[in-house]
């Protein structure tokens, strides 16, 4: 059995707040959708909040099962496409597809990230590698696709890439997917730099501990009862906390912010 928040020794979460229609009449991709984690949480709130969405993840099964879910929850249904964002050709066609079928892409969700526990003296080069593609290498991809089609459509635009604390804090056995985040910040600055002149923003969020169902799968209970305990709210985030300030930040009214890595987290030292 998974364990569900109730079941850990920490304070309740907030009561969600509804949606105040910050992304009306906009088109929005959101990678890594499927499940319950961020990329689902996302996904769910810009429908919230008014926006036509199209969902992708590299699970089919997932993903169709999740564009259900969120049907039945927020009254719209997304449009789905498989996309392995390891690969050019998936990530080419998931922006194709989803301005074919939206009419063009106004904000694009980049969660796609990989984890994994190693030392680094016994980490193998797959293992880096493996990390470093979906996390980084697979955020620049759906960046740089999303931009081109935004250069081209003329009309600007908002990229919100999701990084980590890990990119600014260290952590034993987590050198690779901690190097992995602090890319994706650099990459979110150098682009936001270069996509200025086009009306486009590229921010990204730093979460620092999220929950999702499988959380207690791959963590170590007492880890993460130590990490938990590092919050000032004394939890970890709800998915909708971390997904609320990447709306905010694909919305005008974070207008004239770009090239900002904004930190969701209560973490004190």
């Amino acid at each position: 059995m998974v364990a569900e928040p109730g079941d850990w020794p920490w304070p309740a979460p907030p009561t969600e707040p509804p949606g105040r229609g910050l992304l009306e009449g906009k088109r929005v991709v959101v990678t890594a959708a499927a499940g319950a984690g961020i990329g689902s949480a996302v996904a769910r709130r810009v429908l919230i909040e008014g926006a036509e969405v199209v969902i992708s993840d590299i699970h089919e099964r997932r993903l169709a099962a999740t564009r259900d879910r969120l049907e039945a929850e927020t009254g719209s249904r997304p449009g789905a496409v498989t996309c392995d964002v390891a690969a050019e050709s998936d990530v080419q066609a998931l922006i194709d597809s989803a301005a074919g079928s939206l009419g063009g892409i106004d904000i694009m969700m980049n969660n796609a990230g990989l984890g994994g526990t190693a030392r680094l003296v016994d980490m193998t080069d797959e293992q880096w590698s493996a990390v470093l593609g979906v996390t980084l290498d697979g955020t620049m991809r759906c960046t740089r696709a999303a931009l081109r089609l935004m250069i081209d459509q003329g009309t600007g635009g908002a990229i919100v890439n999701n990084a980590s604390v890990a990119g600014w804090r260290a952590q034993v056995e987590q050198a690779h997917y901690a190097a992995a985040k602090a890319g994706v910040m650099a990459l979110t600055r150098c682009a936001a730099l270069e996509a200025a002149e086009h009306g486009i923003r590229v921010n990204c969020v730093a979460p620092s501990l999220a929950w999702h169902p499988f959380l207690a799968k791959t963590t170590d209970e007492a880890l993460l009862a130590e990490l938990a305990g590092r919050e000032a709210f004394g939890r970890p985030a709800e998915p909708w906390e971390v997904a609320n300030v990447m709306v905010f930040l694909a919305s005008d009214l974070s207008g004239y912010m770009t090239g900002e890595v904004v930190s969701v987290s209560s973490q004190h030292p």
